[in-house]
């Protein structure tokens, strides 16, 4: 299913067509596609250069570690999250390894390098869904995730669903479901905040 975003300007293709649908299909993603994502998250931008970002991944070619990582999620996630090849934690170092002082960009630059991981997906012809639904004490105990690094969020990540897959009638709506997003005169403001920059035309 494609469901590109709908925009007055001129948006590139691959952000038009990136979604984040719940119908996965488990086939396996080949090796060289895989460390492609990873690979692509890698060439993100970071404060200082720092790179904060680190990656735990389980797929449904490690029943145990996939069976694992999908604990961690809520139990809403895990209906559908069961379904993708890979499920990818993301997780955040927190200081600066160059001084030990506090990163406050962390997560800023996690959020980069996941967005670069999911832009990389949908030109292979994969989706990424990522989840903030998850439990990370549950996540830092069952991975062993040391002291200074934070859980951020899980990705699934697979082939959609074929259109004649066995999904519930609920998750089929759901990927069905129009995407909307808010205008740009809540977020992009001039001048002092509320006061819109716009009209961009």
């Amino acid at each position: 299913m494609q469901k590109p975003a709908e925009s007055p300007y001129p948006l590139a293709e691959i952000i038009r067509q990136r979604w984040s649908p719940v119908a996965f299909s488990s086939d396996r993603i080949p090796p060289l596609v895989m460390g492609s994502l990873f690979d692509a998250a890698r060439w993100a931008p970071s404060s200082y250069g720092e790179q904060p970002w680190n990656f735990v991944v389980a797929t449904q070619d490690q029943p145990a570690e996939f069976a694992g990582l999908l604990s961690c999620l809520m139990e809403a996630n895990q209906v559908w999250a069961k379904r993708a090849y890979a499920l990818i934690l993301t997780c955040a170092k927190m200081h600066y390894t160059r001084n030990q002082q506090p990163n406050r960009h962390a997560y800023h630059d996690v959020g980069l390098a996941t967005q670069n991981l999911m832009l990389q997906a949908i030109s292979q012809g994969i989706f990424a869904h990522p989840m903030g639904g998850f439990d990370p004490q549950k996540a830092r105990e069952l991975l062993s995730i040391p002291e200074g690094y934070e859980p951020v969020a899980v990705i699934a990540v697979g082939y959609p669903a074929p259109p004649d897959a066995a999904i519930a009638e609920e998750l089929r709506q759901r990927d069905a479901n129009p995407r909307v997003r808010k205008p740009l005169t809540d977020f992009v403001f001039s001048g002092r905040w509320g006061k819109y920059a716009g009209p961009f035309s």
